[in-house]
């Protein structure tokens, strides 16, 4: 008598949302996840400002991971009211949809900031406790009073420490959310990486390169604007406005003898093109929009709360 033929899992997909407070490693985790760059890092706090969607498919299972803003607890910028207004909405908004909750902080860390974003997790949504950048903590032996602790915080579903850098670490979160997927066919195609356009993912390259050439000089309220996004084959001509809130930021930008902005411009070139496959012409320049951050209108014209 045959032995009967083991049936196919069924599909699960679902959303997985990436909550934290800012700098605690959110974007580099869903990077790591989706296995290819669709959301920026920074050492500056509060580079995400969008709703980023990254997609995962393996074997029966397709993740849909949800990137975030930081809440904005400490960084309320004077005149950027609506801007960070605009980025607790989202991530309220993001809370509300999803299957699963993937609660970032800092291994053996939590602050005042944290439990502002915790306490934004609705009740009995379940809820993993991602302790990240464990490759920094010297002694792991102190980790387990600080889980207690967080325990006793929140009924977290699962506790995973990593080091979001760590492909090992990487698959095996993976592993552990699978099973809080829903049973129901994927929601996309096995190819796909991201739901977001290559127009948006350019801006967000060319405000990375913004932020990691300008180091703290440079206040978070600056953005990119796409003017310009043509095809002509495999050839992308791209048009761009780095917005800056005064005439003195402009110049940060721009550097001496226009050095900053041109270095700028080819780091998010050379991205840009191995992310797309082809050749880039990248235009940049540099407009001053005051107050454009605590604006609504100028704020969703920026492309905010899509």
């Amino acid at each position: 008598m045959n032995d009967p033929v083991p049936a196919d899992p069924p599909p699960r997909c679902g959303l997985v949302a990436i909550v934290g407070r800012p700098n605690v490693g959110k974007s580099t985790l869903l990077n790591a996840l989706v296995g290819q760059k669709v959301s920026i890092t920074s050492r500056k706090a509060q580079t995400t400002r969008h709703r980023i969607t990254g997609i995962r498919s393996e074997g029966a299972a397709q993740f849909v991971f949800v990137d975030t803003p930081g809440f904005q607890t400490r960084h309320t910028v004077k005149g950027a009211a609506a801007l960070n207004r605009n980025l607790n909405k989202t991530v309220q908004a993001v809370l509300g949809d999803v299957d699963v909750v993937l609660f970032v902080v800092e291994a053996g860390r939590f602050g005042l900031d944290d439990a502002k974003v915790l306490a934004l997790v609705p009740p009995g949504k379940p809820t993993l406790l991602v302790a990240n950048k464990l490759d920094l903590v010297r002694r792991r032996a102190e980790l387990a009073p600080w889980l207690k602790g967080m325990q006793e915080r929140h009924p977290f579903a699962e506790f995973v420490p990593l080091a979001a850098k760590d492909a090992a670490d990487v698959r095996r979160l993976l592993a552990i959310v699978e099973p809080y997927l829903p049973e129901q066919p994927w929601f996309y195609d096995e190819e796909a990486l991201t739901d977001r356009s290559e127009r948006f993912l350019a801006s967000e390259i060319i405000r990375e390169k913004l932020f990691r050439l300008t180091g703290d000089e440079l206040p978070y309220t600056s953005t990119v604007v796409i003017d310009e996004f043509k095809e002509e084959g495999t050839l992308r001509r791209i048009a761009a406005a780095i917005v800056v809130e005064r005439e003195a930021h402009k110049g940060m930008v721009i550097g001496e003898g226009g050095e900053r902005l041109k270095r700028i411009g080819t780091d998010a070139r050379v991205e840009l093109e191995r992310l797309m496959g082809g050749k880039v012409f990248l235009e940049l320049w540099v407009k001053v929009r005051s107050g454009w951050a605590d604006d609504e209108a100028r704020l969703r014209a920026y492309g905010y709360g899509e």
